[in-house]
Order: structure tokens, then sequence, then C-alpha cells
């Protein structure tokens, strides 16, 4: 089975966790909670498939380009001669996915045994993620 959806907008990452002083408590962060919630929804909506087994995770994170490129960059940037090498960092927009879909697409994210992850640049920012059984 393989299953496909897109998150609009600007890729995120997982941020790291954060401290309370007072209660020493771990905590997530609301942007990235609120990140998971989004993705959770989007898949419950338009998937529903829960996998068994092992899964191979793809992931495709399109970076806006910025306005204020040249003309050359931006065509350069479209045809992947340049690609992004800036935050978030790949493995953590990996990460913030495959935890979001812990109980929701698959029991947890240790069945992930293979992972494709790619950022490109677009004019629509978005992350495309496939998941798939082995």
């Amino acid at each position: 089975m393989k299953v496909d959806f897109t998150i609009d907008g600007e890729p995120e990452g997982k941020a790291r966790p954060r401290f309370n002083t007072k209660t020493g408590r771990a905590y997530t962060t609301d942007r990235t909670r609120m990140y998971e919630d989004y993705t959770k929804l989007l898949y419950r909506s338009q998937i529903k498939h829960y996998f068994e087994g092992y899964i191979r995770l793809t992931v495709k994170a399109f970076y806006k380009i910025a306005k204020s490129d040249s003309k050359k960059i931006k065509e350069q940037k479209k045809a992947n001669v340049l690609r992004p090498s800036k935050k978030p960092d790949i493995d953590n927009v990996v990460k913030l996915i495959a935890d979001s879909l812990n109980d929701i697409a698959y029991k947890d994210d240790t069945q992930i045994v293979e992972i494709v992850a790619k950022k490109f640049y677009s004019e629509n920012p978005r992350v495309e993620v496939t998941i798939e059984s082995i």
C-alpha cells in the first residue's frame, strides 16, 4: 500500500524541547504542536490508512522562493540548480512528520526502516509526504 498527501505552507522542523524553569519539565513549543496537529488532521481527513509492518517514508520539502531574488536566481531555483541549504534542517522536518503520525498512520515511527528526504525551491511552499509498505 502507498499513500500520498501534501501539507501546504512553509516546511517546519521539529523544535528542541523547551524547559520550564519553575517546574523543571520539558514541553513542546506551540508552533511545533500546531504543525503536528495540522499534519494529523490532514492525514485523518484525507487518507485514514493504518500501516502494519515495515514502512518507507518519503518527504519532499519545498521552500518559498524569495521575491527579492534576481530573475536568474529564481530560474535556477525553479530548475533545481540551486537547492535550499537553510533552516529548518531536513532531518527535523522528517522527525516532525514521523512523530506526528504515530498512532495515526502507524503504531510507532520505529516501523520506518527507510527514509528519503529532499529539499527544493518552489513558488508553492509545501511538504509532500509518501508512506508505503515494504
